[in-house]
Order: structure tokens, then sequence, then C-alpha cells
């Protein structure tokens, strides 16, 4: 330590040498103990220079410690960078009584801050999850005839072949063969011959262990109706009386308007899934020679909401959901996986043409399609189904859809084919020539707008020159098909149904979204009504 600046240089040497003389003037005849005296010299000089020095005060030490404290760095980025080197001294430094009550205070004041905002993230982030916040859903336990029966007699539902197959493995059909160059072995469970009149089972099957189900009614946001429509009428489409092409509807629903909960709401939170086009139920005259049966135009039906494979584009209580596919991954590890695939395929092909000439119908556009393909060998991949086996999928129409930049795509028995979720699945930027082939149609599964992945061409001008079709084509380029292709391939998930019944995890698959979009349609519906109602009893009591 330095010596006081009061003392002077002059005074300290004179009090050092008076005390050297006492302390040798008395050691004179002590020879011997001459060394250890040395030893207190040095001792005693020590002490006599702490004694002159000027330590800094207690109070000077404490504001010194609280100002290192309190006292931030400007630059933010350089204090994380030196924030353990901080507490490392904070730490290291003698917390006096003085140190604790200053770190209390500055506590107190950072907690007397507003923290609403905070408050709010924190208890929204403790509470739990609600998966099922769009409400439940309440499965009707129909009497066998109108779903269970059908199955159990599958080989009378066509009046031409057995469709035991088609209904087997709860809707997904048979195992699929012949893929082993196609896919790779780790993936091909997951692949079925699924027929495109499936869904109705489907939709049955997964319901039934839906993680918003509830076995109370009381709890329901949404009634589902699990009534095989289209397997019904599938027998009796042919040579039968409109009458009876009717019954099995008329007499589900007069099962169904006898339950409670149809009466309170005349069946407006009620819905149901058509495994077939929507068409086929909406013959509008008793006439015996009219196609389907009258099921949608039945008074009970005027409220109750409908899934279909193909929509009414002029119905607001229909809504149409993807096809079944011949793809039902059990896992998202899967679907990434042919996503993969998907995306780095070597594709040989401009574009592709799957589907078979109708010869009955004049002027049929598949034909037009077909000889036009037949005639660009360089470019176009053709599939013909009058002579390849394509019913229910094929090894040769994936192996098409694969090797194809596009896939053309004409109507089929309304405007839309279940070839169109084939060609997406396998990573082919879809063709249309009929505007409701697309629009209005899968709103809830596929991105919007359709254009940035899909390519429409009125089949008008088609017809008339079919050479439109490559030079319409020839304009987009490598990146303009990358990029249509990637949008197909991300929303894969969303028009695929699931193989387990728990669906697919974090991933919702075609089955989850349309259900899901059911219930908020349905709780949206509840909230309006009650709002409704609300304001009419203010008006009243106003009154």
């Amino acid at each position: 330590m330095l010596p006081s600046e009061n003392s002077s240089p002059r005074k300290t040497f004179k009090k050092l040498r008076n005390s050297f003389h006492l302390i040798k003037s008395q050691v004179g005849f002590h020879h011997c103990k001459w060394f250890l005296l040395i030893i207190l010299i040095q001792v005693t000089f020590i002490l006599f220079l702490a004694g002159t020095s000027s330590p800094t005060s207690p109070p000077q030490q404490q504001q010194q410690q609280q100002n290192f404290q309190i006292v931030k760095p400007h630059n933010i980025q350089k204090h994380k960078q030196n924030k353990n080197q901080v507490q490392n001294l904070r730490d290291s430094e003698p917390k006096n009584e003085h140190q604790i009550q200053s770190k209390g205070q500055v506590k107190n004041f950072q907690d007397s801050k507003p923290k609403k905002e905070h408050q709010k993230q924190l208890a929204k982030a403790k509470e739990p999850h609600d998966e099922c916040e769009s409400g439940r859903v309440y499965v009707y336990d129909l009497p066998t005839k109108f779903n269970k029966d059908l199955l159990n007699n599958c080989h009378d539902l066509d009046p031409w072949s057995s469709r035991c197959n088609a209904v087997s493995n709860g809707g997904l059909g048979p195992k699929a063969t012949g893929l082993e160059s196609i896919v790779p072995e780790n993936l091909q469970s997951a692949w079925y011959w699924t027929d495109m009149y499936s869904a109705e089972v489907i939709y049955h099957e997964r319901i039934l262990n839906y993680k918003c189900r509830t076995l109370d009614p009381k709890n329901a946001t949404a009634f589902y109706i699990p009534f095989y429509a289209g397997l019904a009428i599938g027998k009796i489409l042919w040579f039968t009386t409109a009458k009876e092409r009717d019954q099995p509807s008329e007499q589900m629903l007069q099962w169904v308007k006898e339950q409670p909960y149809w009466n309170k709401n005349n069946g407006s939170d009620h819905f149901l899934m058509l495994g077939r086009l929507t068409w086929a139920f909406r013959r509008k005259t008793d006439d015996d020679n009219d196609w389907g049966t009258s099921f949608l135009r039945m008074p009970l039906m005027k409220n109750v909401l409908r899934l279909s494979v193909e929509k009414n584009p002029w119905d607001d209580l229909e809504v149409s959901v993807p096809y079944p596919t011949a793809f039902h991954p059990q896992f998202e590890t899967e679907i990434k996986q042919w996503q993969d695939l998907v995306r780095s395929r070597n594709r040989s092909s401009h574009f592709c043409f799957v589907g078979a000439v109708r010869k009955k119908i004049k002027n049929d556009f598949r034909e037009v399609l077909m000889n036009y393909c037949k005639n660009e060998t360089g470019s176009c991949k053709v599939v013909d189904c009058s002579v390849a086996h394509c019913y229910d999928g094929a090894p040769a129409i994936l192996e098409a859809f694969l090797d194809s930049d596009f896939c053309l795509q004409p109507k089929g028995d309304g405007f839309t084919r279940r070839s169109m979720f084939d060609c997406m699945l396998a990573g082919s930027i879809p063709v249309y020539f009929w505007e409701g082939s697309f629009k209005t149609q899968y709103e809830w599964h596929l991105p919007l707008p359709s254009e940035d992945y899909s390519v429409y061409m009125d089949h008008t001008v088609v017809r008339n020159d079919t050479s439109i079709v490559r030079k319409v084509l020839d304009k987009f380029s490598k990146e303009d098909v990358r990029k249509m292709r990637e949008i197909l391939i991300d929303a894969m998930p969303k028009y695929l149904y699931a193989r387990s019944n728990q669906g697919l995890g974090s991933s919702n698959d075609a089955f989850d979204i349309a259900i899901d979009e059911v219930l908020k349609r349905f709780k949206q519906q509840r909230e309006q009504k009650q709002i409704l109602e609300t304001t009419r009893k203010d008006e009243n009591s106003i009154e």
C-alpha cells in the first residue's frame, strides 16, 4: 500500500533511523541475536508504513460495488457475450447486507412492471392443447341392414361381379401386388388395390376410432350417419323401378327422424359420407327410366351435410373429398419416403394419358386424347385400359404417372375421376379440360389457386386442334414444372387416407381434415344460432 500524501519522507526516514540505533544499542553484547533483530526491524518498518496509509472507507466500497451491479453496457450484444464473465465477477464479490438489500429493491422494481401479455402467454402455455376445440362427433348405431349387412353380403352388391375385394380391409381392398420394380420393398405394405367408391366404408372405420368421437350425444357438435348409400344402391341401379331404388334411403331416414337429436335441430347438425358421385342420388322424377335415386331430394335431407367424392357445385350442403387412392401410409415416415422418391424420379415422358375409349358415347373426348397420344409417341405415354387391366389401380398406371411430367385428365363418370389423385400422388401435374373438374371441388384438401399446380385447356379448343396440347405444355420450363410438382408433393398428406385407425399422428390426412372442417362448420353454425336467439330475446324484452 502507498503511504499517505500527508506524511513527509524526511520525517519517515528520521523515525526509522532512530529506531535502528535504539535497537542496536541494546544488542551490543548479544551478537548471537543480531540476525533475529534484523528481521524484527523489517517487520517494524512494514507496520509503520501500514499505520501511515489512508484506507478506502466502507461506504465508498459499497458505492463502487453497487455502481458495478446496476450499470448496463450500451452494446447489448457485447453484454450478452460477456454475461458469464460478469456473473463470475459478481459471484466472487463479498455480499454484504447493503448489496442484498439493493438487489431485492431492483427485483421488486422489475416485478412491479406490467406483465399482462406475458401472463397471457404463460397461461396459454400451461393449458393443455384441446385437440377437439371445435367439438365432438357422435356416431349413430344404425340397424345393421344399412351398413354391416351390406358388407357381409358383398357378393350381391353388384349384378355382374362380387364386390367383396372392394370392401375388404376396412374399405382399403386387397394388398397390392406386382409393384416390386416400382415401389421400395419397405413401402409395399402401404399399397392396396382400393376401389374408387369405397370411401363410405373407410370413413365409417376411421370415425369409430376418431380422437374427437363421443359416446354421449349430449356432448356432440355433429352427428354422423354411417349409411352406405352408395353400396346400398349399387345392386339396384339397374333393372329396378324408381320406387325400389329409393326404398333403402327412405327406410334409413325414417329411423333417423325418430331420434331425439335429429328433431332438436331438424338434422342441420347431421352429416354422412356418399361413396358415389352426387349425381347418383339426384333423380328428379319418378320415371323408372331415370338414373339413380332421389335420396338427396327427399324432404328429410334438406338440412343434412353431405361429403362426396364429387360435389354438386350449386349445392351449399355438399363438400367434395378426395377419392381413395392405392397408397395408405401408416406412419409419417412412409409419406416422407414416398415424397422423396417422387421428387427425385427421372421422368422420360413429357405427358401421358391413362384411360379407355367409351365406344357407346358419340364423339367421346377420351378417344380424341387417345388417338392424339398414340401419334405423339415421342412425347406421350399411353396406357389403354381397354387392353391393360386398370381397375382399382395397376402397376402400369403408377409407372406411367411416375414417368411423366403431366397427365391428361378428361371427365370421368362425372366431372372428376379417381385418376386425378393417382396422377398427383405420383407427382405428375394434372391437365384438365373442364372447369368443373377442379373449380369448387376439394377446397378443403387441395391448395389454391389451382393454376399453381395444374393446367387447364378448354375441351372444345382441343377437340378442334389437338396439337395445342403439346404447344401449351412446351411453354412450361423445367423450373416451372419442378415448382408445380413441389406443391403437389407438399400437399400429399391432405389427399391421402391413412391405413391406421389412429391416423398419421401429427399430420392430418384427408379424413382428419374433412371431419375437422365439418366440426368447425357446425360449431360456427351453433354460435350464430345462439347469437340470433339472444338478439331476438333482447328485442322482445325491449318491446
